[in-house]
């Protein structure tokens, strides 16, 4: 059988790296708008110091190789040669089979680079080679000159395998979808001045900033749906046949050997129809059909996959159960279950649990979300409750309603979250309401009310644009350079 001759994989590669001929990376990607975390990534690749190769993780379509080549612009721009820049597409099928080293081998040899020569290294789509962590890790020890950068849409194996196989020698870097701020970013939608709270809880901005939320949770986690109307007129089929088939009936089959994919697809649009929810393992096996143990091994795959967030339950005394029974279930992207059963309105019954989706997904790409409960006990529930790292006691509190009646009415609508403030002695509490702003003091408990909407807005800007122009990505706790900040969300 005939073999890819050398030549043809060379001629492939430079066909992949045009910046060897022309100096830059081609116009789409330099004409595509960048993400608020290029920064970050930027940063780290750049650091020559730190011998590890950076493994961005994230789902599939939220911009991980036009992230790529807008990274290789920015080393052209700031006058690294572009000869000593290589890129892979490790799924090409011209290099299937072929070791990662003889790759590298093959750069080489086109430019005549030196052993010590200081050279960037991208491998895209890298799961697709076989034993990946294996041959990344020995690259990253054999050549301490090279800065090594890997990414794929199957986040749960490169997560598992960076961290098991790529220990000190791996650093993920999280991109999660559009947060709320980028969307309205893309979206050329009115920004607002984040700082200027006069301005922007004035009712009107309110109500123009509801429309654009309500917009976001319909369509706003994926940058095409943004940019493109096109994709935003067929939601459901962009999202049903290039994201949820491709990683339920592809990925994680192929990853992890599972033979029923019509059964992994059935617990999934279970848990995206339910997001906001708390569910059980019990419910969960009878309303899907699949086993208790299966069930378990699904949860964590969906996870790791970065398509679901579960967080775990406390009692009113925010103790921890020894069985993890209960949970709620949050979709990463609220989008998807818009796509999957219809976009949302204002006034439908999923907005309460949609909105409060959302408030969570703009946490979920920082650290401080392995830190965030929720408390349930016989007599009420608490919707979010954060855990210091340290003493694992609550210090924040938070309701999200899609509803102006908490603020009209706080003793009645928020009697179990002043109960939980008392009993944990937390003297203060946030409420994201419908529209409704301002402080109330109740039961020795201030209550500090603040539309959803600018909520996430604040979040999606102050904890990743704000925090990463200082060089810090908050999901692996890495500082860049000297530019060091304080870590705690609460400084």
């Amino acid at each position: 059988m005939l073999q890819v001759a050398e030549n043809e994989i060379k001629k492939r590669l430079a066909f992949d790296n045009p910046w060897w001929a022309e100096g830059a990376v081609p116009q789409r990607f330099r004409d595509w708008p960048e993400r608020a975390y290029l920064s970050g990534l930027y940063a780290l690749v750049a650091e020559s110091k730190v011998r590890r190769a950076a493994v961005l993780l994230g789902p599939r379509r939220v911009g991980k190789t036009v992230m790529l080549h807008q990274l290789i612009q920015r080393l052209i721009d700031d006058a690294t040669q572009p000869k000593t820049i290589l890129y892979v597409s490790v799924d090409t099928p011209v290099y299937t089979g072929l070791p990662l080293e003889r790759l590298l081998a093959l750069f080489r040899e086109i430019h005549g680079h030196e052993r010590s020569a200081r050279l960037f290294v991208f491998f895209d789509e890298i799961q697709y080679h076989p034993k990946w962590e294996v041959h990344l890790k020995s690259l990253v020890d054999s050549h301490p000159e090279i800065r090594f950068v890997a990414s794929g849409s199957a986040a749960a194996a490169l997560r598992m395998k960076s961290q098991e196989s790529g220990a000190g020698r791996f650093t993920d870097f999280l991109l999660p979808p559009l947060t709320f701020a980028e969307f309205l970013d893309l979206a050329n939608r009115t920004k607002p001045d984040l700082t200027d709270l006069e301005s922007i809880l004035s009712q009107d901005k309110i109500t123009a900033l509801n429309r654009d939320f309500i917009d976001y949770l319909n369509f706003g986690g994926f940058p095409e749906a943004v940019l493109d109307d096109s994709v935003r007129g067929n939601m459901d089929r962009y999202i049903a046949g290039d994201i949820i088939d491709k990683v339920l009936l592809r990925d994680l089959p192929s990853l992890y050997g599972i033979s029923d994919t019509q059964e992994l697809n059935r617990l999934f649009t279970t848990l995206a129809y339910n997001t906001g929810n708390e569910v059980s393992i019990d419910e969960l096996s009878k309303d899907s059909g699949v086993a208790k143990n299966t069930l378990r091994k699904y949860l964590e795959y969906l996870e790791a996959a970065f398509l679901i967030h579960r967080l775990y339950r406390i009692d009113q005394n925010a103790r921890h159960f020894k069985r993890a029974m209960y949970f709620k279930v949050y979709l990463t992207n609220p989008c998807i279950r818009a796509a999957l059963f219809g976009a949302v309105g204002p006034e439908d019954d999923a907005m309460g649990r949609m909105a409060e989706t959302a408030f969570v997904s703009q946490f979920a790409h920082l650290a401080e979300i392995e830190y965030l409960y929720y408390a349930r006990w016989a007599a009420g529930e608490v919707d979010l409750v954060f855990l210091d790292v340290g003493t694992q006691r609550p210090y924040l509190t938070a309701e999200v309603k899609w509803s102006d009646r908490p603020f009209q009415q706080p003793a009645q609508e928020l009697n179990a979250l002043l109960t939980f403030c008392k009993k944990n002695g937390i003297d203060q509490a946030a409420i994201a309401t419908r529209s409704a702003q301002g402080s109330k003091h109740e039961a020795g408990i201030e209550l500090r009310f603040e539309p959803i909407a600018r909520t996430c807005a604040f979040v999606g800007h102050e904890m990743v644009e704000g925090i990463l122009a200082m060089g810090w990505h908050p999901r692996s706790g890495i500082r860049f350079g000297n530019r060091a900040t304080e870590s705690d969300p609460r400084a």
